[in-house]
């Protein structure tokens, strides 16, 4: 029997009939919106490439056009598939009777019981709420929020949460974004929004750019100035002196051995004097994590340099 026997097409359908004849049975032709296919023998001919954008349709009287439902994201240990359900309305709004909110109430429990397929599965959904909290803790973009999700996916795909805790991976997986994406997040204040220490982040960091093999980059001092000048309060043009410092300083070879926040905290130290705000060695060194003996030598090198 011919496929045309059994299926009538309408005029809804965006079919087309074309001239030319089957190769194989020299059937009739037909082209749809998806594939050419003969009516007579079901041969494919020629089948278009699916559009997988978002499906738009028109849901209110406006003409407005709303998603089919929400895009897959890496923050949520499901990809954001689950289903959730309501508590005291319905979906057009509508307030629901005690006998169904009872029902509701039963069905949610037996839900959350049942989202967990496995042990992974709950360190995961436990992991991203942490990277959650830290990156909210920080201040960071929702962008950051993604990959570092995406890395602690990673992490927990190549084993590297076994023998070490969630919450130093989670803190390890937002400093590394951080390293990759040029923030200048201290290991400390990552540290200091976590629930783990800074030896367990460290020791978690190490190990995931080893394996992972991370493309961080080494920390510059120019990397660190913005983020000390917002803290000490100082004008713009004091910022832009003390990165030309460490920017010569960099050419010069002075970073090279030196930490970055030393350099750094010594670059708007001597910025500072020179344009005549007063601030006191204690106060810059405490705010950069070092001690004002080493403010005090780098200042001196940088001295040294423009001498």
């Amino acid at each position: 029997m011919a496929t045309r026997d059994i299926y009538t097409t309408t005029i809804d359908e965006g079919v087309q009939t074309a001239t030319t004849n089957c190769p194989d049975c020299g059937g009739s032709v037909r082209t749809t919106d998806r594939e050419t296919i003969c009516e007579d023998c079901g041969r494919i001919l020629e089948d278009t490439h699916l559009d997988r954008g978002p499906d738009w349709g028109r849901h209110d009287e406006q003409g407005s056009k709303r998603r089919t439902g929400a895009p897959l994201t890496p923050t949520r240990h499901d990809r954001g598939l689950s289903t959730e359900i309501g508590y005291k309305t319905d979906g057009n709004g509508n307030t629901l009777s005690s006998t169904k909110r009872r029902q509701l109430n039963r069905l949610r429990r037996e839900q959350s019981r049942a989202q967990w397929q496995s042990k992974a599965d709950r360190n995961l959904a436990y992991g991203l709420s942490e990277v959650r909290r830290i990156v909210a803790s920080l201040g960071l973009a929702s962008s950051i929020h993604d990959q570092a999700c995406a890395l602690f996916r990673r992490a927990q795909s190549e084993q590297l949460c076994r023998g070490r805790s969630l919450e130093a991976v989670a803190a390890a997986s937002v400093y590394a974004t951080s390293r990759c994406n040029g923030l200048g997040r201290s290991r400390t204040e990552v540290a200091a929004s976590a629930r783990c220490d800074q030896e367990r982040l460290t020791t978690a960091y190490n190990a995931m750019n080893v394996e992972l093999e991370l493309p961080t980059q080494p920390i510059a001092a120019t990397d660190r100035i913005p983020r000390l000048a917002t803290e000490l309060e100082v004008p713009d043009h004091v910022r832009r002196l003390a990165l030309e410092l460490a920017q010569r300083a960099r050419e010069t070879g002075l970073t090279i051995g030196c930490r970055p926040s030393g350099v750094a905290a010594g670059c708007l130290y001597l910025a500072t004097q020179r344009v005549g705000l007063c601030l006191s060695q204690q106060r810059i060194a405490d705010i950069a994590g070092i001690s004002p003996n080493t403010l005090r030598s780098r200042r001196d090198e940088l001295l040294e340099i423009e001498a």
